[in-house]
């Protein structure tokens, strides 16, 4: 009796079968794996061309008999998958579905991308450049790689003789158009080397690497996000983790920094290039880094269409479990101060009339030091408590831990700030939010391309509020009717340097108080009435 319910139990189980082909690439033998799915007691069923490049598509695989209702099925499912082919406008179609190791072959699937360009159909023992961006090259290669840092290469293994000594070389950092900062990074060589030439592997991993730099102008959290993180995202997120980064110009303060971020791009720890002298061994290796814009991700660049709204949702997973963490902690240290009757002093006194401190919509007011300082930022505090703001001051800097900041302007409903390197920290706010940037004198357009239309494209509603000659600290250095008032353009074509020196390094900002309410009451009612259209819970 328990033998027939055992039968019944396997009878009734499903299997799904997975085909994926590539089109204009060589014929070559089709390998099959049954995967038992974690948890669920159901097996899945992956069928890949074997490339030979390592990892699971490179293992050998056993044989299953299937039955002739299985092989029928597949056959004629397959001849669907080829009719599809036939009329797609697209390099190739994959149909990958896992809880498991199948994440990985859709990952090989769509390593170079998933967009056309000149690397776009990269096959095993290849090495490909693509140079087209202005902003970046990237590097990929298939095969039997072995990172070399005492020569700072990766070499390619290949026993093909007629490509020998193939070689390309890349500085893989983000920002291609500017010669002074490229020539701080290191360079790195990927050479074809016949198999007696080769290091022997001292690690083997069979997940491909991404090669980039932690150079260049890291230190600066715009440059972090959008020269760094954002172009890691954009590169590695398809891999669903299964990849290592391999870093130049390494430094355990960004480890430490980017972490929780970097955790949810890779499972793997990642690895110094320069000071770890093993032979790291992988079967595909990424040089470099792709950038779709300013603080953006293009999901129509992206091999499975994301978009910089997905990349948030990157940053909630990331740091959810650490602000929970946070959380408990002020709850048991708010249980001592009951105990104890000692209250912390609150930021703020409310309003007259104010409603209650948990209905108001909560604003965080992003403080400078040094240059482009809101000079009376008590004042604009108090101004948008009476407005009927919930407000928060922060003042971040390097040391200061992202989780923190975060969770701040996460739990936000508006951000106030001026323009500058804290302004990235808008992609921590949640869409429908509010993000009012005051725009000092001379800086427009750096203000809304750097900042306002990647806020935008994040779904927050954007204000720059633009100051008035009056309300900039270089009103009282300059004469009325100066260019640096009144023709900021003219001076910036002065150059870079004196644009900087004017403009960034000297400038501070006394707001308007009664013109900077209107935008604060604009705000107000903006959210107010997206509370009211929000659905009650039941």
């Amino acid at each position: 009796m328990v033998q027939q319910q055992q039968q019944q139990q396997q009878q009734q189980q499903h299997r799904i079968y997975i085909l994926q082909f590539r089109k204009g690439e060589p014929e070559q033998e089709v390998a099959c794996k049954v995967s038992q799915a974690k948890g669920a007691g159901r097996r899945v069923m992956y069928y890949y061309q074997d490339y030979g490049g390592g990892g699971k598509s490179g293992k050998t695989v056993q044989s299953r008999a299937l039955s002739l209702r299985r092989i029928f099925a597949m056959l004629l499912f397959s001849c669907l998958c080829v009719g599809t082919l036939l009329v797609a406008p697209v390099s190739f179609l994959s149909f990958v579905h896992s809880d498991d190791g199948g994440a990985e072959a859709a990952a090989a699937t769509a390593t170079r991308g998933g967009v056309s360009g000149p690397c776009s159909a990269v096959g095993n023992d290849s090495l490909c450049c693509d140079r087209t961006s202005e902003r970046a090259d990237i590097c990929f290669s298939r095969g039997d790689l072995r990172m070399h840092s005492a020569s700072a290469s990766f070499q390619l293994v290949s026993g093909n003789s007629t490509a020998a000594g193939e070689e390309e070389r890349i500085r893989p950092y983000t920002r291609k158009w500017e010669a002074n900062v490229m020539a701080t990074i290191d360079e790195v060589r990927l050479r074809r080397v016949p198999p007696g030439g080769a290091a022997r592997c001292d690690v083997r991993h069979d997940v491909p690497a991404v090669l980039f730099s932690t150079g260049g102008f890291t230190g600066n959290v715009y440059h972090e996000f959008n020269d760094g993180i954002l172009p890691l995202f954009v590169t590695a997120n398809h891999f669903r983790r299964r990849v290592v980064f391999v870093i130049l110009e390494y430094h355990d303060w960004w480890v430490t920094k980017y972490g929780d971020v970097v955790s949810q791009l890779s499972a793997f720890p990642p690895i110094d290039f320069t000071a770890d002298r093993r032979v790291h061994c992988f079967p595909e290796v990424i040089a470099g880094l792709r950038i779709h814009g300013e603080l953006t991700v293009d999901p129509a660049r992206t091999p499975e269409g994301k978009s910089i709204g997905d990349f948030r949702r990157l940053l909630d997973d990331a740091y959810r479990g650490r602000v929970e963490f946070l959380e408990r902690l002020e709850r048991r240290a708010a249980r001592k101060r009951h105990h104890r009757g000692t209250f912390p002093r609150a930021q703020l006194a409310p309003p007259r009339h104010a409603t209650s401190h948990h209905d108001r919509p909560r604003l965080v007011i992003v403080s400078r030091t040094g240059s482009r300082v809101i000079e009376n930022e008590a004042d604009v505090a108090a101004l948008a408590a009476d407005v009927g703001f919930d407000v928060r001051v922060i003042r971040p800097d390097r040391t200061t831990e992202l989780c923190k900041i975060y969770r701040e302007l996460n739990a936000s409903d508006a951000m106030v700030g001026v323009h500058g390197a804290a302004m990235t920290h808008f992609l921590f706010m949640r869409p429908g939010k509010v993000f009012i940037q005051v725009v000092p004198l001379g800086t427009d357009w750096a203000a809304g391309a750097y900042y306002g239309e990647p806020a935008a494209r994040l779904g927050l509603r954007y204000v720059g509020y633009k100051i008035l000659p009056e309300e900039s600290s270089l009103s009282r250095e300059y004469p009325t009717g100066d260019p640096v008032l009144t023709d900021p353009a003219a001076v910036a074509q002065r150059g870079w340097d004196v644009t900087k020196k004017v403009y960034l390094d000297r400038q501070n900002v006394r707001l308007d108080l009664a013109r900077f309410r209107e935008e604060l009451v604009r705000a107000h009612q903006y959210l107010a009435a997206g509370r009211r259209r929000r659905p009650r819970a039941a």
